[in-house]
């Protein structure tokens, strides 16, 4: 999505998600000391592409430390157990290459990077210069803060982007009803699991009409809706709507984080240095 004179879009791109792709991409390349930076390479690579390509005004944002408050809220929310050591080390080396190649770049440590991507988002949105505002990742709760076609996302990997309508149509629910949904259904990914038996299909059906989890009456038969085993669902969230509500809490981007004052900061600069 090149920009032109007349417009403004800004990207923000998931960094975790770039060098996690690349990791798994690439062939091993090991710089002078030793260290692994296939991974680094590629992403700063590909970001220079998309520089080239006309973007303008970018902001990366990393997870610097897997773990954020939301693992005091759910013991079982994910860590960076598990992650190759090659893997974990390239995240510092990936924020200093991309700022010596003069990127803007959010580590996040007390938050995660989907909260600094979602608080941009917001950030972006709001000065009227800005046409538009592209989230680059495919994950699923940066899906809450699409826009109508001011705020998409995109999977760089596949060239989708998704609108407001785009995420209606994957999802079944509008882009405010996704951390419902995330928390009626579960995201293994992120280690949580939801509630039995609120499948994808009936969830999208029952929140697509009531927008909530607040706003489901306990008396399954005023949902019309066609779902699946309405009886038993109503019964689990009655029976575990404080844990739904905490999974919707871990579900909920945070959008207050101060990242930046004016777009004009997230202006691509050139490099001034090369770093790996």
């Amino acid at each position: 999505m090149p920009n032109d004179n007349s417009t403004m879009r800004v990207h923000l791109v998931d960094g975790t998600y770039e060098l996690f792709r690349h990791y798994y991409a690439m062939p091993s390349a090991r710089d002078a000391q030793g260290r692994e930076v296939a991974a680094v390479r590629g992403v700063v690579a590909s970001l220079l592409s998309m520089a080239a390509a006309g973007a303008t005004h970018i902001g990366v944002a990393t997870d610097h430390v897997i773990e954020s408050f939301r693992n005091r809220l759910w013991p079982g929310y994910k860590t960076g157990d598990g992650i190759e050591s090659d893997l974990l080390a390239q995240f510092p080396l990936l924020e200093q290459a991309l700022a010596d190649q003069g990127f803007v770049v959010w580590p996040m440590v007390e938050f995660e990077a989907d909260d600094a991507l979602a608080a941009a988002a917001a950030r972006a949105a709001e000065d009227p210069r800005v046409d538009q505002v592209i989230i680059c990742t495919p994950d699923k709760d940066l899906a809450q803060c699409v826009r109508g076609t001011r705020v998409v996302q995109m999977n760089r990997r596949t060239r989708t982007v998704f609108d407001e309508d785009g995420i209606v149509a994957k999802f079944g629910v509008p882009p405010a009803s996704i951390p419902d949904y995330l928390a009626l259904v579960g995201d293994a990914a992120d280690g949580y699991p939801g509630l039995a038996g609120w499948g994808a299909k009936s969830t999208a059906a029952v929140l697509a009409k009531f927008g909530h989890l607040e706003a489901i009456p306990a008396d399954w038969r005023t949902w019309g809706v066609n779902a699946a085993n309405p009886g038993a669902l109503a019964l689990r969230l009655a029976a575990e709507r404080d844990r739904a509500l905490l999974f919707r809490d871990l579900a909920t981007l945070r959008t207050d984080i101060p990242l930046f004052g004016s777009v004009d900061e997230l202006r691509w600069s050139a490099p001034t240095s090369v770093s790996v």
